[in-house]
């Protein structure tokens, strides 16, 4: 499969899709079928136009979660899909390990995901990516089955959206090895439009967060990790409490039948 290379972020793809965005100097991408026809495209210089920092887009089919990818990591998917007035990358959280790709392929609507990362369009300066990873954005992707893949290396958490749906909530979350970076020290700019952005840790624990989230987990009653059924921090702090009110009746009753005995 033809692919690049940039700033440590191995991106394949087979065609590039609507939007623009920039290259680093001295990469390749190779892509055919492009919306203009034209196949075999090389460019070595910065600015190219009509295509995606950081990665480039295919209208292959979708692999499987898991499946084993062209590094040598395991390749995940997430789908991008317009659902029941609702714009959504499902899961909305993502665990993967240094060299794992996540393909996101559209299922419904046309999407793109971009990296919160100054210079992508409508990010308005966030910067939401590991310290030293590379950007990305696929552009505007139509069609189904039309994808986008990225090669994660460098470890930390890295939020992103979809340029046309960034304000209806249309946010993801991918957690590389373990949770790090601006994206752990900042709230989301956009926050999903049902549910809520799944925090780092419950990725890492659950490998896998399908849309929405509503903040339970499996095995817990919550994203705090409280057993389930207990109701988390206000039910352990009502019950202390009861239970400090009770003695308390039960001692005064106690002191008075007391003192009630010493006057006989």
């Amino acid at each position: 499969m033809s692919g690049a290379t940039l700033a440590g972020a191995a991106v394949t793809g087979d065609a590039v899709a609507q939007g623009n965005g920039t290259q680093a100097n001295g990469t390749s991408t190779t892509a055919s079928g492009g919306a203009n026809g034209t196949s075999g495209s090389t460019n070595g210089t910065s600015g190219g136009a009509n295509g995606s920092s950081g990665g480039s887009s295919s209208n292959e089919s979708s692999s499987g979660s898991g499946s084993s990818g062209s590094s040598g990591g395991k390749t995940h998917t997430v789908q991008m899909a317009s659902e029941n007035g609702q714009e959504i990358f499902d899961p909305i959280g993502l665990k993967v390990e240094p060299g794992d790709t996540v393909k996101w392929v559209i299922k419904s609507g046309s999407h793109s995901s971009t990296s919160y990362s100054p210079g992508n369009p409508s990010d308005n300066g966030a910067d939401l990516i590991p310290k030293g990873a590379k950007s990305w954005n696929s552009g505007v992707l139509s069609g189904t089955g039309s994808s986008f893949s990225y090669t994660f290396e460098k470890e930390g958490t890295y939020d992103y959206y979809c340029i046309p749906h960034k304000q209806l909530g249309m946010v993801g979350r991918i957690v590389c090895g373990k949770p790090g970076g601006p994206a752990e020290k900042t709230s989301i700019p956009n926050k999903p439009k049902k549910g809520k952005m799944p925090s780092s840790s419950v990725i890492v624990k659950e490998g896998k967060i399908p849309f929405p989230f509503t903040g339970a987990t499996s095995g817990s009653g919550g994203s705090s990790g409280a057993p389930a059924g207990s109701g988390g921090f206000p039910a352990l702090f009502l019950g202390g409490f009861g239970l400090f009110l009770l003695t308390h009746i039960y001692m005064l009753a106690k002191s008075d039948d007391e003192g009630d005995r010493s006057r006989e």
